[in-house]
């Protein structure tokens, strides 16, 4: 197994873990975008790789603020 692949699976259970564990315990459940955040980053972390997803998830992050609208944000 090539080493990106370990990497960006470890990744996406990192993102799992805090969707399932850290992510209830947030005063403010809902996120401003479709997809949320986390389910961006693991589609963009499958679809294009441990560099492209990741800074293509630390965009969309970024994005996601009280100043934002949100709305439909597909993975590119």
């Amino acid at each position: 197994m090539k080493s990106s692949i370990i990497i960006r699976t470890g990744m996406i259970k990192a993102i799992v873990f805090y969707r399932k564990y850290l992510s209830p315990l947030k005063t403010t459940t809902h996120c401003r975008y479709i997809p949320t955040c986390s389910e961006y980053a693991i589609e963009a972390l499958e679809r294009h790789g441990i560099i492209k997803g990741t800074y293509l998830a630390l965009k969309r992050i970024l994005r996601c603020n009280p100043f934002s609208k949100g709305g439909c944000d597909p993975v590119p």
